[in-house]
């Protein structure tokens, strides 16, 4: 059945004039006879009763007037949420992000896209940075944020405010109350570390921090997860170093002292893939920029 037989009926059905509703549909009156007539034999239905002077629905077509209002409304709904969407304004984006991450700038992006564009939602999927990117290369996910500081050429990306690493010990540990410590101070103390097949970005910049200093360090632990770490450490299991930010989790039981000399930087990263793009992903982005020189020109 073709849709505008029903925009048609529907007209005509409103007017019961075949002068006025030619004239809105901004048609001649035989084409619209013909359109009710086509509608009428296509259902083997009479719709309408009409004489010279009158226009009236059968029941039938009251009832049928009914059903393709609302299949006309829906329509026009698909319609307006198809182009809301082509244009950047409704739709859903799927962001991976590193629970660490939380810490840092990802709430505040968030929270300002969803203000500048409340239609569309943005639903955040906690992944290890390698997932993400493996995600993002076969356009499985809209955008990610990961820990690191390059990634793959097919990629594009833009830099989060860099973080910097800190010794995190347990309370009760003789370095716990210290301003700040060199980390030769803990040469000898027994490490929790990230695992590298999880984020090697992660345990990749801890170990260059210890090349750095001349250590090697004794770890005994490894964990998927930031937060894993610093439990670990709160439970008395070894020491560690963590992206500052991290303090925010408020653990009980942990210590966060800066480390001394040269500064240890956590970089993380807005990936997305330029092949899947989109006007709702153009605008995150290009709100995540704005956001960042926001806090950039504020510190």
């Amino acid at each position: 059945m073709k849709l505008h037989l029903l925009r048609y009926f529907s007209v005509l059905a409103e007017e019961l004039h075949f002068g006025r509703a030619a004239q809105r549909l901004a048609i001649t009156q035989p084409p619209l006879s013909g359109a009710i007539k086509a509608l009428e034999e296509e259902l083997g239905v009479k719709l309408l009763i009409r004489d010279s002077k009158h226009v009236q629905l059968t029941p039938a077509g009251a009832a049928f007037l009914e059903e393709a209002n609302q299949i006309l409304e829906r329509v026009a709904r698909a319609t307006h949420t198809a182009k809301a969407v082509a244009g950047g304004v409704r739709g859903r984006l799927d962001i991976g992000v590193t629970g660490s991450l939380i810490y840092r700038e990802v709430p505040g992006i968030v929270e300002a896209f969803s203000k500048s564009m409340p239609g569309i939602d943005v639903i955040l999927r906690e992944m290890a940075s390698a997932e993400q990117i493996d995600e993002l290369l076969h356009g499985q996910l809209h955008a990610g944020f990961i820990n690191a500081s390059a990634v793959p050429p097919q990629l594009s990306c833009l830099p989060l405010a860099d973080d910097t690493f800190v010794c995190c010990l347990p309370d009760g540990h003789a370095h716990a109350r210290a301003a700040s410590l060199a980390l030769s101070q803990l040469a000898t103390e027994r490490f929790v570390m990230f695992s590298r097949d999880v984020a090697p970005a992660n345990h990749d910049n801890v170990i260059a921090i210890f090349n750095r200093a001349g250590i090697h360090p004794k770890t005994v632990h490894a964990a998927r997860q930031w937060l894993t770490i610093i439990a670990m450490v709160a439970n008395g299991l070894g020491v560690s170093l963590v992206p500052r930010s991290l303090a925010r989790s408020c653990v009980k039981g942990v210590r966060f002292i800066p480390l001394q000399g040269e500064l240890a930087l956590s970089r993380a990263l807005l990936v997305w893939n330029p092949n899947y793009g989109s006007p709702a992903l153009d605008s995150f982005i290009a709100c995540a920029k704005s956001s960042l020189q926001m806090n950039k020109s504020g510190s």
